[in-house]
């Protein structure tokens, strides 16, 4: 999946050691644009965090997994970011709530 929106906020960077060695992450607040925006929680894992780009109001362009698991009897949803440029960056649009197509001719709605 990708989406385009604005980052409201930066959490905590969180770090640790398991059994592959050390880890961290990076969870930021994005908001999209539009009549009824929606603040998403993403996860951005290891060398894929690129603080330059973390600045509060910027645009990003995010693409994304999202996942589910079940523990004890309740589920958790997580996003998680495998790729995250400025929106325009590298051909892409600008505008918020905006997907790229297969053959890049045009945005679509998303």
């Amino acid at each position: 999946m990708q989406i385009t929106a604005k980052l409201s906020s930066l959490l905590p960077l969180q770090t640790g050691t398991g059994k592959n060695g050390t880890w961290k992450k990076q969870d930021i607040i994005v908001e999209t644009e539009g009549t009824y925006p929606k603040k998403i929680c993403i996860s951005i894992w290891g060398d894929k965090i690129d603080e330059s780009k973390l600045v509060v109001g910027n645009n990003l362009r995010i693409d994304f997994d999202v996942e589910s698991r079940e523990y004890n009897g309740r589920w958790y949803t997580d996003c998680k970011a495998w790729k995250l440029d400025l929106a325009g960056a590298g051909g892409g649009d600008a505008a918020g709530g905006m997907i790229d197509p297969p053959h890049g001719d045009e945005a679509l709605p998303f």
